[in-house]
């Protein structure tokens, strides 16, 4: 048997010619803010996947207190390239810039952000700093892809693999006293691994670090080097605070030798420094800056 349809009449006394339009328009605009929402997810992957590396730059500069620029920043975030510039903070008129550009390249790996430099002048196979971010602890990790069946020269750290080399009139562009003392030679930082975490805003290092002064020379002195010097940098462990530094002289006309730390309340340094004999009149100007002196030698104390 065919049943009939009710009639008109009766679907508008039963309300369902206006329940069925309402209901209709409620699922376009949900689908509506559907597509609003979604057009905004993309937008917004849009401009992330795109930001420019001028938006690096400008984080590099706040967050170093306008002491480390990338200047001629190209490309993006997550792959570009810019010169490295240092200087004295903001307002002053001292800058340097290194040879060449840096380039980077930055993605998500392994929970981590990771970040790959790479310079010809200064940087050796690509460098990695590892970011684990975290609500209450993050971790910072600088990790070097070197080939250690290399034999490094002496003054390199013994076995650590070298990071990266600059040259050490890079500095002047931190202004005072680097722009006095006009350092030249080579810097070389080695390192097997060293981690910088922060648990509840406290900062602790772990691994160890060489930071060797080759040929290093000054305009404050007559003689063409100084000498080579090597700074150690260890840091206290996962369960202590603070990072033990060692500063020595490999050899040269100028010997140094300091110890001390670095904790939160700042750098603190004992040490002294003497000429080599037959160097006492070319470094006597030099000594008199270095620290207090006591007859031939000077004491350093710094903190």
């Amino acid at each position: 048997m065919i049943r009939r349809a009710a009639p008109p009449e009766v679907w508008r006394a039963s309300g369902f010619v206006t329940q069925a339009p309402a209901a209709a328009q409620a699922s376009r605009s949900g689908l509506r803010r559907w597509g609003l929402l979604g057009a905004a997810l993309g937008a917004l992957g849009g401009v992330l996947a795109f930001a420019p590396a001028a938006w690096l730059a400008a984080a590099t500069a706040r967050g170093s207190e306008q002491r480390l620029l990338l200047a001629e920043a190209r490309g993006t975030v997550w792959s570009g390239s810019a010169v490295p510039v240092l200087t004295g903070g903001a307002g002053s008129r001292s800058a340097a810039a290194l040879p060449g550009r840096l380039h980077w390249r930055l993605g998500w790996r392994a929970g981590a952000l990771e970040l790959r430099l790479r310079q010809a002048c200064c940087l050796n196979d690509a460098p990695r700093l590892r970011l684990t971010p975290g609500l209450q602890r993050q971790q910072l990790e600088l990790l070097a892809d070197v080939d250690l069946t290399a034999a490094p020269a002496p003054a390199t750290g013994g076995a650590l693999p070298v990071v990266g080399q600059w040259p050490a009139d890079w500095l002047a562009g931190l202004g005072t006293p680097w722009n006095t003392v006009q350092l030249d030679g080579l810097l070389r930082l080695a390192t097997a691994g060293l981690r910088f975490e922060r648990d509840q805003g406290h900062w602790r290092i772990v691994g160890s670090a060489v930071l060797d002064g080759i040929d290093i020379a000054s305009r404050l002195s007559t003689l063409p080097t100084l000498g080579s010097y090597r700074i150690r940098l260890d840091g206290a462990g996962p369960d202590a605070d603070g990072v033990r530094l060692v500063l020595g002289a490999i050899a040269g006309a100028l010997q140094l030798r300091a110890d001390g730390g670095w904790s939160d309340d700042g750098l603190r340094l004992r040490g002294e420094a003497h000429a080599a004999p037959g160097a006492e009149s070319a470094l006597d100007n030099l000594l008199n800056l270095i620290g207090r002196r006591q007859g031939a030698r000077s004491l350093i104390a710094i903190g």
